[in-house]
Parts: C-alpha cells; structure tokens; sequence
C-alpha cells in the first residue's frame, strides 16, 4: 500500500469500508496552517522531519490540510519555538522538548534526560508506557499538546581540544552543552557554556571553549569540527535517544476535525520513523570520512562514565525534592527502564555483541 493511501486509511478510519474517498476529501475542510522548526534547514535529517511530516498531511487530506515548515529564524528564533504555540503565535512548532527547561526542568522528559532511555525504549515508554499521557498533561499547563515526531538516536559525546583521560581532566573544561547535561556536568567540574551552532566553530577554534558537543558524525561533519578540536568521544550519554515532537496549540487541536487529528498523528508516526532511519543510513559513511580527516575515537574513560552518573543521580534526587511534576515524571521512566534493560541486556545486546564482534569475519 503506498504511503498516501496509507494515512488516509488511517487518519479518517476507512476500515470500516462504509465511506468512498471521494465522499470523505469533500467532507474535508481547507486548513492552512504554519509550524516553525527549532533547526535551520542546513540539518536536512532534523528540518526534514517536519517537511516530511508536512507532506504526508498534505497528501492524505488531498492538499486540503496544508502545513507550511519555516526554518528556526524565519518566524522565531529556534529556542522560542515552544513559545510561539503557548500563546498562539502558530499553530505548531517542531523542536526538542528539552530546550525549555528553563521553564521548568519536567520538559526534558520529552526529549532525553542523561543515562536516559535509547530510542527504542523512549518510544516504548511513550505510546505503551505511559509516557505521552504524562507528559501531555504536563504541558496542558502550557496550551499545549504534543505528539513524537522524529530521534536521532544515540548522540556523541563531542568534540575536545585535548583527550580525557581521567575525571581530573574535567575539572575547569568549559564544554558546549546545555540543558540537563549542563547541570551534571557542573557537578563533575566543567563549566557549561550555551553557544548557538553556528558559533561552536569560531569558538573552539579560537579556544573560547575547549570541547563542544553537536549531534552525531552526519551533522556534526558539516561543520567541520574535526579542523579544531581533534578528538571525538562517545558515547553522548546524555542523549542516548533524545525524542523531538510536534507540538500543536491546545486550542487549535481541540479545534481539529477529528479525522485531522488522527492524521497528524499518523503523519508524526511517518517522521517519527524516516528521521531516526536516515540517521542510521548516515551516520557510518559520515564517520568514516570524519575519522580519514584526522578526528581520532575516543570511548569516555569508564571513572569518567561513572562520576557522570553519579552526579545525574544526584542531580535528579534534589530536583525530585523540588519539583512534584519532575518526581511524577522521573519515577515512571526510572521503572521503565529498569525493566527495558531487564530485557534488552537478554536478546538485544546479546545479539548485537556477538555481530559487532562478527564484523571482520564476515
């Protein structure tokens, strides 16, 4: 089936097979809507969610549900796109939920949190685990309702101008990286700086920050890091499956036809799904020709790796103390992952173990 028909199926319940297309796209009211993007159209895979998002609502409503996609900048700046469908500005924006923790530390739930869930089970947790009604009723609180849309999967660790060797190493390492990661990395010793990315580039080269971390090997070879901070570490454990949404105006969803509803749910779905595999097409060839240009690998020291989770620990126990939404949040996602690892560490990683292990002899 392609995809078009697909959505249409999905979106305005054809199952039942009682009413012809035809009858159903004049039923169908013209919409014009706008999303303003958190990323600038240069991060194709990221921007290109939307777009895709976009056009999959456009084809199953015969383009009478139009979505027009700007680029972070174009209406807002990206950080403020949330803001934007708070008050009503737009319709909808697609951005990282942790970008507004500032606001209130609770949204970095609908993003990643650090030693977090991987893709998978961030999915898992948020259509079966409870995690999208959690979170929906958190952001009621800010008009707004939100649906996943997009993951690019484990990060990298960054991009330094000297190798870590030790947790010693962190101490005064004024790092690019934001969000809750800064705050456990505060407690390690780096100072975290908050750099826009077309900065991270002068910045490091001119040594105004000593490591910068981005997204992973296909993004973060369009800006050519490698050229000023040679050694790149993994794995980014602060996002290790970090989840974008749509994020719609609560009163223009529950404004929505339902059949629209089920629609961009549907087409979330589809971007949701071609994001995290375009990365995983990307990303090794992308690697590969990084590492030709001079980017040497480095696995973060495993005292590194266990000081970090330890400040997250305690990161996360005084802002439960503080924050009731944030405790709610974190004790449902902590059980889940548990319980995904439980089983993960069964067949995934067996599995997984034994083919990279397999790599040469193939």
């Amino acid at each position: 089936m392609k995809r078009r028909e697909f959505l249409k199926a999905a979106g305005v319940g054809l199952a039942a097979g009682a009413v012809a297309s035809p009858a159903i796209a004049q039923s169908m009211p013209d919409m014009k809507w706008r999303l303003t993007s958190s990323f600038p159209k240069s991060l194709d895979t990221i921007f290109g969610a939307a777009e895709t998002f976009a056009k999959a609502v456009a084809e199953a409503t015969d383009n009478k549900f139009q979505i027009q996609v700007f680029a972070a900048g174009e209406l807002v700046p990206g950080l403020q796109a949330a803001d934007t469908v708070t008050n009503g500005t737009v319709e909808m924006c697609h951005t990282a939920s942790y970008y507004y923790v500032g606001k209130d530390p609770t949204f970095a739930f609908g993003t990643n949190i650090p030693f977090g869930l991987n893709q998978r089970m961030n999915d898992a947790w948020m259509f079966y685990g409870g995690g999208m009604d959690l979170m929906n009723a958190f952001y009621k609180k800010y008009n707004i309702h939100a649906i996943p849309a997009g993951n690019t999967g484990a990060q990298m660790g960054g991009w330094f101008r000297k190798e870590i060797k030790d947790t010693n190493d962190l101490n005064g390492l004024k790092m690019r990286v934001g969000g809750f990661a800064g705050r456990v990395l505060q407690k390690v010793g780096v100072v975290p700086q908050q750099i826009a990315g077309g900065e991270i580039y002068p910045a490091l080269e001119k040594g105004t920050i000593d490591a910068a971390e981005w997204v992973g090997p296909y993004d973060d070879e369009k800006l050519g890091f490698q050229k000023v901070a040679q050694f790149y570490y993994y794995p980014g454990w602060w996002e290790g499956g970090p989840m974008l949404h749509n994020m719609v105006n609560i009163d223009k969803w529950n404004a929505l036809p339902k059949a629209y509803q089920s629609i961009i749910n549907s087409a979330s779905h589809v971007a949701n799904t071609t994001m995290m595999a375009k990365y995983d097409a990307s990303n090794p060839a992308a690697l590969k020709r990084l590492v030709a240009a001079g980017a040497q690998l480095r696995p973060f020291p495993q005292p590194v790796m266990e000081a970090c989770f330890k400040a997250a620990n305690e990161v996360y126990a005084e802002t439960s103390a503080a924050n009731a939404d944030f405790k709610k949040v974190y004790e449902s996602q902590l059980a889940f992952r548990g319980d995904q690892y439980l089983w993960w560490q069964i067949a995934e990683y067996g599995y997984d173990t034994f083919m990279i292990r397999s790599r040469a002899r193939s």
